[in-house]
């Protein structure tokens, strides 16, 4: 902790030395990632506030006050790490929420000068903060690069190689996404694209890495086309022989990673240059140098969109992560009884388990074991300094995922172990029965995730009970676990749910030092029917794993409900079976048996 305190006063030598009397730190890099590499996570290593599977937060530092701002899935994890540092958590959301903005104009004074590292702000971000605070007499210096000054043992860039995701596994060629992007960038009323987004560049080239970022198989990179030019802005050493006759193959020539900047410096005045204000750099936008559009989400939804060859590969992928969680869960129960199994153990395990079949990369995200009251803390990351044994009776919960060559999966399951209390089954069954009406959802095509959000929480509403985090997000194909553009949640997202989109199904609720519940399933949006009135839309599950029979709360369940479990039991217990040994078959059998009154 005093380290933290020692880092705090370095960077306030370095304001002074620069004349700057704030400044902001994001917890992401120049690509707007959700979970950054090392090199690029120095709010974490500044803060304290951090684990393995990446910390939302953003920091503000005066000479006198040091904040650090994240929402509701790490208020008590925040609260613990923040401690003794020197910085102190502000809430960005529920009821006490401050906005950072709102706050840093209120403690700033005209004249006064606030510094940012321009290469991790988005644009967006960054004009908002900079009016905000003009509107005040406050400048904006986006070009104080913190940690270059004050983490002399920062973490390199990443190096390493990439590899081809196999056409026949993605079902599209490098070249009819590059012909679908450029098609979009014409409607958007430019001739130029400059591609940011890792996600986005990673499913454009059909090209993946391992240990860029964790737990996600792309590859830190800019890519920029027009008519002519197809250019990989990447370290040298990341390529292989295999990767430049790929790249060769489709015209994409390569430049180094930190030349980005000047390249589109010298663009040609005529071109006009989409970029996406939301995932490109602050400190990009500042050196273009020829005329700017504001677009780019359309890639997104493109790749929002899985192609049928994608579901049917995704859902082998499904089969391969619900035999590994079977004999997860068969061990669990197994080995319970004795008293030595601890989260972080089981982690070890699950881990091992999912990368035992061989097209299995890596895990989705660090997985989240939280035993009783961990459960209750929404992105708890057991350590050897959090770590319990799982005895005596209560609540598991698991959130896991895995990255196959086949895709991408995200599920979480809560289970008894001993005997379950008749409030954890009740709650148990409230936020199944959110899980399951918005799994029965139809909807007209033109829906929205936020316009179905509500029906996941109303059960738990109508008793006074809430969950703060989003219930739906988008899944990526052998990409990050978490997309866009969709999602299903309270906040307003204008982008509908289309055909092929995967998004996750995962209410819950959480009862601080007692326990926590989630259920979450990964589901497909097809068609339903055309009628008179236009095309409807519903969901079709992914995932493959049983829910806990024993937390079901019967008396409180109508027949549909009822019927869905069991119809959902029947479709796990059909696919996995074939893939589970005679023992694995027989307790899947019990674990999928028919609830009823």
């Amino acid at each position: 902790m005093k380290k933290n305190k020692e880092y705090l006063e370095r960077l306030r030598k370095a304001m002074a030395d620069k004349g700057i009397d704030a400044c902001v730190i994001s917890g992401t890099d120049p690509h707007q990632s959700e979970l950054p590499p090392r090199h690029w996570r120095g709010r974490e290593w500044l803060t304290g506030f951090e684990s393995e599977n990446g910390t939302n937060g953003t920091a503000v530092v005066t000479s006198t006050e040091a904040l650090c701002w994240t929402d509701s899935r790490y208020f008590i994890q925040a609260e613990a790490q923040l401690d003794g540092t020197g910085f102190s958590m502000m809430k960005e959301d529920g009821p006490e929420a401050v906005d950072l903005i709102d706050w840093l104009t209120e403690h700033t004074s005209a004249g006064q000068t606030v510094g940012i590292d321009g290469m991790t702000f988005s644009v967006s971000y960054a004009q908002r903060l900079e009016q905000e605070l003009n509107d005040n007499g406050v400048r904006l210096d986006t070009d104080f690069p913190m940690f270059d000054l004050i983490y002399p043992d920062r973490p390199e860039r990443p190096q390493n190689k990439l590899f081809i995701h196999d056409e026949k596994i993605v079902g599209q060629t490098v070249d009819s996404k590059i012909a679908e992007v450029m098609t979009q960038v014409k409607g958007e009323l430019a001739n130029a694209i400059l591609v940011s987004a890792l996600d986005d560049l990673a499913w454009i080239t059909n090209l993946r890495a391992a240990g860029d970022i964790c737990f996600s198989p792309i590859y830190v990179g800019f890519l920029y086309l027009d008519a002519g030019r197809r250019v990989l802005f990447v370290d040298e050493a990341k390529l292989t022989d295999d990767v430049r006759k790929h790249l060769e193959k489709y015209g994409i020539s390569t430049r180094p990673y930190d030349s980005v900047k000047e390249f589109v410096s010298t663009l040609p005045k005529e071109t006009r240059l989409l970029i996406d204000p939301q995932k490109t750099a602050r400190g990009i936008y500042d050196h273009i140098g020829c005329t700017t559009v504001f677009g780019g989400d359309g890639v997104a939804r493109l790749k929002s969109i899985k192609n049928n060859t994608m579901i049917a590969n995704l859902a082998t992928a499904m089969e391969k992560d619900g035999v590994a969680l079977t004999r997860f869960f068969m061990m669990v129960e197994r080995e319970y009884p004795e008293g030595l199994l601890t989260e972080v153990e089981l982690g070890k395990r699950l881990r091992a388990l999912r990368l035992a079949d061989p097209t299995c990369v890596d895990e989705s995200f660090s997985p989240i074991l939280g035993w009783n009251a961990h459960g209750a803390i929404v992105h708890y990351e057991a350590t050897e300094e959090t770590d319990v044994t799982v005895e005596g009776d209560g609540l598991l919960l698991v959130d896991s995922g895995g990255q196959y060559i086949y895709g991408t999966t995200d599920i979480t399951r809560t289970v008894a172990l001993g005997t379950p209390t008749a409030e954890q089954r009740h709650d148990f069954t409230l936020v199944m029965k959110g899980h399951i009406a918005l799994s029965n959802a139809v909807f007209p095509a033109g829906t929205t995730g936020h316009q179905l959000d509500a029906l996941a929480r109303q059960f738990l509403w109508k008793e006074g009970k809430a969950y703060y985090h989003g219930t739906g997000h988008g899944v990526g194909y052998f990409i990050n676990c978490h997309e866009g553009p969709q999602n299903i949640r309270l906040n307003i997202n204008p982008t509908p749910l289309e055909p092929g989109m995967i998004t996750s199904n995962e209410p819950g609720l959480y009862l601080e030092g007692r326990y926590g519940i989630r259920c979450e399933n990964l589901i497909v949006t097809e068609r339903y029917k055309t009628t008179e009135f236009g095309e409807f839309l519903h969901f079709h599950p992914m995932t493959l794993f049983p829910f806990d029979r024993n937390l079901f709360e019967l008396e409180i369940m109508s027949d549909g409900e009822i019927k869905w479990v069991n119809d959902y039991h029947a479709l796990v217990r059909e696919r996995l079976t074939p893939l589970l040994t005679a023992e694995e078959a027989a307790w899947l059998a019990a674990k999928t048996e028919p609830i009823g009154r």
